[in-house]
């Protein structure tokens, strides 16, 4: 039976909480390490079910990897073998996707399973293996699997169809060891690209316009091994900034990168949320009289559309009508039936769009997470709700947050996870 976590709400929330690595970011520089047979050290990966997954799926085709410490790993991609991939495992994470680059880029024929993940909508992949055909490789669907065989990978101009962080990183995985100049329109921007890119030239990689949405790639032969440290999490940082907004009472959230939350604390600030930033660090105070606002997810610089869920208990709590907008997946919204159960006054309007009409009191109950930010909601909304919450289904929260309940605790939150 799978863990669920109980949380009696309306503690006050005071001390210090800290930021572990980028979920979005880890996955990349792990594929990223497969592009070298020289050895790699990769620290501060956060301690969640799709790194773990990742890892499992890298040691089944046969790469070595060594625990150095607790979030500190050595990986060496001497051998490669596709043929011994554990299809299931990919099958769980969506993540996995990002193989494709990596191996497209090292071996000439593969076989590999549609990736998983979140559902939170149609996530198709045309983008990603459109550029891969663009590069010269040869893809197809035959039953379950993706079968892949090519002779080699050439820099061409590659216009992707959208702004797809990891249709961006595909290209980029597969460009940096593909023959001559490749250039990448409409490119993602997000930190977590910009961390694959920088890791990429600390191995050696030609790469040009990092942080812009065109990024040119001159190929090499081949790429070495690298030391290097995953950026800290801005999608966890902002989940714990709106919990403390909501429960707090002077709750300082470490490691935390402002810059790249510019418009989402931009929009603390209009909703009413009490803080002051620091070098690499949070303070948010009591925060009791929320407005309303408009909030719409946009390719970065804008708000980044994890963080939407995140801040729809802060409309919820806030006073007047509330409209929220996610144009990128149509089943994003669904974990606001389950804040509806819990009092919220919430209308969908489309699959695309809400309104939240506050302030209204939750109280809890139990109800399930459909995803990783949606359970991050939740956690939030249980924690503000009068009376005890029980969230089903918390695997999907594992996949993207390092024993959160842990670290609620320590800081006043009445939260146990329960199997």
């Amino acid at each position: 039976m799978a863990d669920k976590f109980i949380i009696y709400g309306q503690k006050k929330l005071k001390g210090e909480i800290e930021v572990r690595g980028s979920k979005n970011a880890a996955g990349p520089i792990l594929a990223a390490a497969l592009l070298t047979k020289e050895e790699c050290i990769i620290s501060n990966l956060p301690l969640i079910e799709d790194v773990a997954n990742m890892l499992d799926v890298i040691k089944s085709m046969g790469v070595s990897v060594e625990t150095i410490s607790e979030r500190k790993i050595k990986i060496k991609a001497e051998e490669l073998h596709p043929e011994n991939v554990d299809q299931q495992k990919i099958a769980k994470t969506r993540i996995s996707v990002l193989l494709f680059g990596p191996l497209v880029a090292r071996v000439k024929k593969f076989k590999i399973a549609p990736p998983g993940g979140d559902r939170i909508g149609v996530r198709p992949i045309s983008v990603h293996l459109k550029a891969l055909e663009e590069m010269g490789a040869k893809i197809w669907r035959s039953s379950d699997l993706y079968e892949v065989d090519y002779e080699n990978l050439v820099g061409t101009e590659l216009v992707l169809g959208e702004f797809s962080v990891t249709a961006t990183e595909t290209a980029i995985l597969a460009a940096v060891l593909a023959k001559g100049k490749t250039i990448i329109k409409g490119a993602a921007a997000e930190p977590h690209v910009q961390d694959l890119c920088n890791m990429l030239l600390k191995m050696g990689a030609k790469i040009k316009g990092i942080g812009t949405h065109t990024i040119e790639i001159e190929g090499v032969k081949s790429l070495k091994g690298v030391n290097y440290s995953v950026m800290f999490d801005p999608i966890e940082a902002g989940t714990f900034i709106v919990a403390a907004a909501l429960c707090g009472d002077r709750v300082v959230v470490k490691n935390v990168n402002c810059d790249y939350l510019d418009l989402f604390l931009a929009k603390l600030q209009e909703i009413g949320v009490n803080f002051e930033k620091g070098k690499n660090y949070v303070t948010v105070f009591k925060s009791p009289k929320l407005k309303a606002t408009r909030l719409q997810a946009l390719p970065y610089p804008g708000l980044p559309t994890d963080l939407l869920p995140i801040m729809i208990p802060l409309l919820v709590s806030a006073q007047g009508k509330s409209m929220v907008h996610d144009p990128l997946y149509e089943n994003r919204l669904n974990y606001v039936q389950e804040l509806r159960k819990m009092g919220a006054d919430i209308e969908i309007v489309d699959p695309h769009r809400a309104f939240i009409f506050g302030p209204t009191p939750l109280k809890g109950l139990r109800i399930e997470s459909w995803d990783i930010r949606a359970g991050a909601c939740l956690v939030i909304a249980g924690l503000m709700a009068e009376g005890k919450t029980t969230i089903e289904d918390i695997f999907q929260i594992d996949r993207g947050y390092e024993k959160i309940e842990e670290r609620l605790s320590k800081i006043g939150a009445d939260i146990k996870r329960v199997s």
